[in-house]
């Protein structure tokens, strides 16, 4: 299965441990990893104030089905010193997110495909768009055309 991973970090050396969870991703068993797209650096989002981000997307093949890929992005940020038990939208070491599997849709206790805010955040389109210009978002549409919207929106006034 293609799946693509949403990569970002705003605390510590951010490239260093996006880079870093990229290599456990990589060499994680069931995974290769097919490419990486550039960094950007992104303002924060959410109601905490907080260091700019520096985000990107991985596009892997893998054998594992979603849970237990979403399992493995899980372990991978505890491993760098990933800490859910403060504040949410809050400063992080390392986000993993998975973002989308092939075609597969799904809504249930801690996974829903695709990542369910994914049309709405040009952090995470802006390099799905880079890395696969033709992905279509399952239920949602071409990734171009939603990165589009989303540019459309800031445009606007709504981002």
């Amino acid at each position: 299965m293609r799946a693509y991973v949403g990569v970002g970090a705003n605390l510590g050396d951010r490239e260093r441990t996006i880079l870093r969870a990229v290599d456990r991703l990589a060499g994680a068993p069931g995974v290769e990893v097919i490419a990486v797209s550039s960094l950007r650096e992104t303002a924060p989002w959410g109601p905490v104030e907080q260091p700019w981000f520096l985000n990107g997307a991985v596009a892997i093949e893998t054998d594992r089905d979603p849970r237990e890929l979403l399992d493995l992005l899980l372990e991978i940020e505890r491993t760098l010193g990933r800490d859910r038990s403060g504040e949410r939208y809050g400063p992080r070491t390392i986000d993993l997110d998975l973002l989308v599997v092939d075609d597969v849709t799904c809504d249930e206790p801690g996974l829903t495909l695709p990542h369910p805010r994914l049309h709405e955040r040009r952090f995470a389109l802006e390099p799905l768009a880079e890395l696969a210009p033709d992905l279509v978002v399952p239920a949602r549409g071409a990734v171009a055309e939603l990165l589009a919207a989303v540019e459309a929106d800031e445009g606007r006034g709504e981002g």
